[in-house]
């Protein structure tokens, strides 16, 4: 009977999201949605997906995380490059560069966490050191690679017509900007994750401070002359469609859903509801808690990346730590470890507070947001702590636990006898 009630709603579901997919799309298409609201539909939908992972890392893991929109401004910019460097000089050297970094970068943490497994004892610092250099050697190594792979990878593409090899660079480059921050997230998240819950925050909000003090020097410190720092990066191709984002977010739902319906998930609820009893039980709270940062923050990144080809332009200042707030808002309204809850509030987010408000309220509302925010906030959490949807799910997100043994054996027309 499960089984028949988790097929319904996986098949109500899919329908349901191809049918809401496809009328915006005809909407789109026959002009009724004008580029101002197909714009916020799919920032909606961008947001919806960086959310999405904070939720998992704050709703259900129970880690309180600011870093969230410095994993968004890398996956951003990292796709970017790539995408500006194709657009603008026909080269795919920053697709052949980052795919190699992120493989290297890979193959180096599986080595060392491999060394580390026979190191027993070893304390976080060191570690995190190992993790160090292993990086800095692999990126070398990319880097090299990198520049020999450059020449052939550039010419399999221009022997596609150029809007299909736009299309698949862009696919790649958002792909690989979610992988290169969910690396920075794990090479961060190693000695940091050891911290309580209040602290962790605070190392976060650290780190989005750092990331956007690094893009305004990209230009000059990192050498990334084509990101122009504090001036703004321009020139990035405008190749994020209604689609295409629609596709990543239904993709971010499964997999989320998929998770918090595995052992996994649950073990991952369980370290939100009491690390101790967790540990008691013989779950690894570290790693649980690893797993849950570095997934959260590859979602951020395929957020960032599908973000930066929306307008074409990206500004540090979009990656300040007061809008890291947004995201945390945003999962405090729509309810912490709701992902029903989390999709509706980052589009009434995006769709009233950006859309509707800005046409009604007077101009030189937008000034007030920082103040309307809060109060809208602290409402909330007075009136509705649990959020918008508390615990609510759809049908298909909701997990369908199996019956109790002596429920079953009464359904096959058998009795049971409790014994005392």
């Amino acid at each position: 009977m499960n089984f028949i009630k988790s097929q319904r709603s996986t098949v109500g579901f899919m329908a349901a999201a191809i049918v809401f997919i496809a009328v915006i799309q005809v909407l789109l298409s026959l002009g009724l949605l004008n580029n101002f609201w197909n714009t916020l539909l799919r920032f909606g939908a961008v947001m919806a997906i960086v959310s999405l992972g904070l939720n998992l890392i704050y709703g259900f893991n129970g880690q309180f995380s600011l870093g969230q929109w410095g994993f968004y401004a890398i996956g951003a910019y990292a796709a970017a490059d790539v995408t500006y460097r194709w657009s603008q000089t026909q080269s795919a050297d920053g697709l052949a560069i980052l795919f190699l970094i992120v493989l290297f970068v890979g193959l180096s943490f599986w080595g060392v966490a491999k060394l580390l497994a026979r190191m027993r004892g070893i304390d976080p610092l060191s570690g995190f050191t190992l993790y160090l250099v292993g990086v800095i050697v692999a990126g070398w190594i990319a880097l090299q690679l990198g520049k020999l792979l450059t020449a052939p990878v550039t010419a399999l593409f221009s022997a596609l017509p150029s809007a299909l090899a736009l299309q698949i660079i862009f696919f790649f480059a958002v792909l690989l900007g979610g992988l290169i921050a969910a690396e920075v997230s794990y090479i961060f998240g190693w000695p940091v994750l050891t911290l309580g819950s209040d602290y962790f925050g605070i190392a976060t909000l650290g780190f989005t401070i750092i990331i956007k003090v690094l893009l305004d020097n990209s230009d000059t410190l990192l050498g990334f002359t084509e990101m122009k720092g504090a001036r703004g990066m321009v020139g990035i191709p405008n190749v994020t469609s209604w689609l295409w984002v629609s596709l990543f977010l239904l993709i971010v739902v499964i997999i989320t859903r998929n998770l918090l319906h595995s052992s996994n998930g649950r073990a991952i609820v369980s370290v939100r509801e009491d690390e101790i009893a967790s540990k008691a039980m013989g779950i690894d709270v570290a790693q649980q808690k690893i797993l849950t940062f570095v997934l959260g923050s590859f979602f951020a990144g395929l957020a960032g990346g599908l973000y930066a080809h929306i307008n074409g332009f990206l500004h540090p200042n979009t990656f300040n730590f007061i809008k890291s707030f947004d995201p945390m808002i945003i999962i405090v309204f729509g309810g912490l470890g709701s992902v029903t809850g989390t999709v509706f509030a980052s589009f009434a987010w995006a769709l009233v507070l950006e859309g509707f408000l800005r046409l009604w309220l007077p101009q030189g509302f937008e000034t007030w947001r920082f103040v309307v925010y809060p109060v809208l906030l602290l409402i909330m959490m007075l009136l509705r702590p649990k959020g918008l949807f508390g615990g609510f799910e759809v049908p298909f997100l909701k997990q369908l636990l199996p019956p109790l043994r002596h429920q079953s054996q009464k359904s096959n027309g058998e009795t049971s006898e409790v014994k005392p």
